[in-house]
């Protein structure tokens, strides 16, 4: 199915960006109804492909960070390329980079210019530290964010070596900050037909220390710089990563008064309501070790399936540990159809996760995995008014 439908319906977005930040950003808008043209450089494509996961040559992320793209070539350095590239974005809502401060404006792709042609264009420049500042010009790689930000920090056993994810959370973090800037954006321009389209300038590291919220504001009135603690959570007691009876392990938060008095119960450990050290949950978090250990050693006598039944039953908010082979066999995510089968030029069908969030009246789909190299060239430029001659001679001078 490769009608759009959702609330974005009729947005059009040019995605020249590269890798998963801007392409996440683009591919949410995607999600959401919008018709998003992938813009990549003939030949070599974008990055992502490059990476890890492939099968039998395909790559897999690309697929699902660039679906619900349509996929051209075009070389931006080349007079033809920026003629044509003026033509895709005459009537574009969105333009999503992000290369370098100043790369594009080197190519004559300046923002005076953009905005000559097409007055009302939001553009999205996602970075790694900003348009300015002493950093704008340096690389970034989401490894760097995370670490700058202050989040990989806070990762990690605790006196142990800081952790870096199995994933570059950072990037899929500022991709959703580019996502509400221009929809913020958007929704402004709304208000005043005569107003030109904003330059939203959205920085990777930013977006990540914004993401952790109250490490800043602990510093700035406590003088404390927050550290690692392993799996244990820092602000509420318990709150820990515990092994049950059959070698199983269970995620287990009692961040509330009521939930731990729950917990307790579900237990059979009462008696811990009686105990001082655990009255409140400021006193909880300052005696943690003996709270973890006393709840360690009940669910230690527990199976998976046993702390499941008990704690369900009390209402006490747990999980065991997921692989993704458990997420696909969980029957809510397949009653709420959290993960989708998808078409796909090259492999036939691919699975992925479905579009979050769902929308009442304008329900959205994933209408197609992401673009093979220069996919819909022939079908968006010939939607310009080329003609096949005219895209064999761009394509041939490798323009496209």
């Amino acid at each position: 199915m490769n009608i759009a439908s959702g609330p974005l319906r009729g947005l059009k977005v040019v995605d020249i960006s590269t890798v998963v930040a801007g392409p996440f950003a683009a591919g949410l808008l995607g999600d959401y109804g919008a018709e998003v043209i992938k813009v990549e450089m003939p030949d070599t494509g974008d990055s992502l492909r490059a990476l890890a996961p492939h099968k039998d040559g395909a790559p897999l992320w690309w697929k699902v960070t660039n679906r619900n793209k349509r996929g051209v070539t075009l070389d931006l350095r080349k007079q033809e390329g920026r003629d044509l590239f003026g033509r895709l974005i005459a009537d574009a809502d969105v333009l999503v980079e992000n290369f370098r401060p100043g790369t594009l404006d080197s190519w004559g792709v300046t923002r005076a210019w953009l905005q000559e042609i097409n007055p009302r264009l939001t553009i999205l420049r996602l970075t790694g530290f900003g348009q300015d500042g002493p950093y704008a010009a340096r690389p970034g790689f989401a490894r760097i964010f995370e670490s700058m930000s202050g989040f990989t920090q806070i990762c990690g056993e605790e006196n142990g070596a800081p952790l870096h994810l199995g994933y570059p959370i950072s990037d899929a973090v500022a991709g959703l900050f580019g996502a509400v800037g221009i929809l913020a954006s958007l929704h402004e321009l709304k208000a005043d037909p005569d107003r030109r389209g904003q330059e939203i300038d959205c920085s990777a590291t930013e977006a990540m220390l914004r993401t952790l919220e109250f490490l800043a504001i602990e510093y700035d009135q406590l003088g404390q710089v927050r550290t690692r603690s392993g799996n244990r959570s820092q602000y509420a007691a318990p709150g820990n990563v515990y092994r049950t009876a059959d070698g199983k392990w269970a995620s287990i938060a009692a961040s509330t008064q009521s939930i731990f008095e729950r917990l307790c119960t579900a237990l059979d450990r009462r008696d811990l309501l009686e105990d001082p050290r655990f009255a409140t949950n400021p006193a909880r978090v300052k005696h943690y070790r003996a709270l973890d250990e006393v709840v360690g050693g009940a669910i230690g006598k527990l199976s998976l399936a046993q702390l499941r039944e008990t704690l369900t039953r009390h209402e006490v908010g747990f999980s065991p540990i997921y692989d993704i082979a458990d997420v696909f066999d969980d029957p809510h995510f397949q009653a709420r159809q959290a993960i989708v089968t998808v078409p796909d030029s090259e492999l036939g069908s691919v699975r992925m996760q479905g579009v979050v969030p769902r929308f009442s009246e304008t329900p959205c789909t994933v209408r197609r995995a992401g673009p093979t190299l220069g996919e819909h060239n022939e079908e968006v430029y010939g939607g310009l008014g080329l003609t096949a001659a005219e895209i064999a001679g761009l394509r041939a001078r490798k323009v496209i």
